[in-house]
């Protein structure tokens, strides 16, 4: 009986050791790393979405949430709400700068050392972090240097509880100074250079970290299977209007619309596309803090071209028009930093509502020459013909009705005689002879 005891103990033993050697295999072959691909401007959407990433990568139970990003900066708002979302994650975010070329600037910078792992790819960018004033405002150095400190004391704090360098974080702020990912490595910013995604999750499995729950967590990256969650269908469209050039042509697309749509009542579209793209457009500067002195400007512009076309000025209100629209382009999102337009997309839409305008200002002055075709003032020039001696008062027909008519210079007219029309003076028209 002994014997079967000892016999069946070796046997449960053999199971778990085999067991805890396939066990760890296929957990491993069980790790997931969930990917978001976060590009252009810091704004609201950009939250939601990384939000849905983190929620998603705790929901599954994912070793790592890795977000490739490539901003030239954004919202401060936006930002602060991205970082608190990090840094509370209970899941490791590992933000990569990538591809090659791409950058962190500003926002990016505070997003990037938030993170639990921060990697650049070669060729790549961070740094710049330093505030900036709001368009034209003038703020008063004492105030500029209240808000800079505060931005560099936040980057700092962030670089201590990430343990990297507090002295050169806060100098992307003070001083906006600017690293490469080799610069960035050397000194302490960043924990790792990799070419691609797959050597960053090689060369980040193993690493441990403490999240802000308390739990201690080890990355399996290598080997692990990656799952990209990309936009939505209406997040993608949002982002896309919130693109401070599309935010600008959506702008003028409306002012166009709307002034056609006001010049020539009825036509509907103009008006429809007018309408939908001020909506799109609002939502747009809204979102992307435009500067209350640029929209001014803009609009000031819409209302120089709409006066040229009711009070033809000769191309006067048209120049001020312009110039008001490249001005208000200029300084619009001057108050984000990393928020512009770019100038080429600024000449274009200078010239492109110049030739409009002059466009409809052509057709105006066009319609007012052209001699009119319908009413009494359209009769003049016409040929009507004598159907009673004028003598020189009589009767003529014209336009298939029978006219009062006195003809000039105290000449005599028989019946049947071509005259022409000169003026008409209510119900009676002056006539002359046809030359012969």
């Amino acid at each position: 009986m002994l014997r079967y005891l000892r016999l069946g103990l070796c046997l449960v033993l053999a199971v778990c050791g085999i067991a805890s050697l396939v066990m760890p295999v296929a957990a491993e072959e069980d790790e997931l790393v969930v990917v978001i691909e976060v590009e252009g401007t810091i704004v609201p959407v950009l939250h939601q979405y990384i939000d849905r990433g983190i929620e998603q990568a705790e929901q599954l139970g994912a070793t790592a949430l890795v977000i490739r990003l490539n901003t030239p900066g954004g919202l401060l708002d936006s930002t602060e709400k991205i970082v608190a979302s990090i840094m509370n994650a209970d899941v490791p975010v590992v933000t990569f700068v990538s591809p090659h070329g791409a950058w962190a600037a500003s926002a990016g910078t505070f997003i990037t050392l938030a993170s639990h792992v921060a990697a650049m790819a070669p060729a790549t960018t961070i740094g710049a972090a330093h505030p900036v004033p709001a368009g034209e405002q003038q703020i008063p150095e004492e105030q500029m240097q209240k808000v800079t400190e505060f931005a560099a004391r936040w980057m700092g704090t962030i670089a201590e509880e990430r343990g990297r360098n507090v002295e050169e974080a806060m100098l992307a702020v003070t001083e906006s100074k600017s690293f490469t990912a080799s610069e960035a490595l050397d000194v302490n910013l960043i924990d790792v250079r990799a070419d691609n995604l797959q050597d960053l999750l090689e060369a980040v499995d193993g690493w441990e970290f403490t999240l802000a729950t308390g739990r201690t967590v080890v990355l399996r990256t290598d080997g692990a299977t990656v799952q990209h969650l990309d936009m939505t269908g209406l997040e993608r469209f949002l982002h896309a209007i919130s693109d401070p050039n599309i935010a600008l042509i959506l702008l003028t697309i409306a002012t166009i619309g709307l002034i056609t749509e006001i010049s020539s009542p009825g036509l509907i579209f103009p008006g429809v596309v007018g309408a939908i793209s001020l909506v799109m457009a609002f939502y747009a500067l809204g979102v992307l803090d435009a500067y209350w002195g640029g929209i001014a400007l803009i609009l000031l512009a819409a209302a120089l071209f709409a006066a040229e076309f009711f009070t033809p000025t000769f191309g006067g209100f048209t120049a001020g028009g312009v110039g008001a629209l490249i001005f208000g382009s200029i300084i619009l999102f001057s108050q984000t930093p990393g928020v512009e337009v770019h100038p080429g997309v600024i000449a274009g839409i200078a010239v492109g509502a110049a030739g409009f305008s002059i466009l409809v200002l052509g057709a105006i002055i066009q319609g007012q020459r052209r001699q009119k075709t319908t009413g009494r003032e359209g009769m003049v020039g016409r040929t009507a013909v004598a159907r009673s001696p004028l003598e020189p008062r009589g009767t003529v027909m014209a336009d298939g009705e029978l006219w009062t008519a006195t003809l000039e210079d105290g000449e005599h007219a028989a019946p049947g005689d071509e005259l022409v029309i000169v003026s008409v003076d209510g119900l009676q028209l002056r006539v002359r002879k046809k030359p012969a």
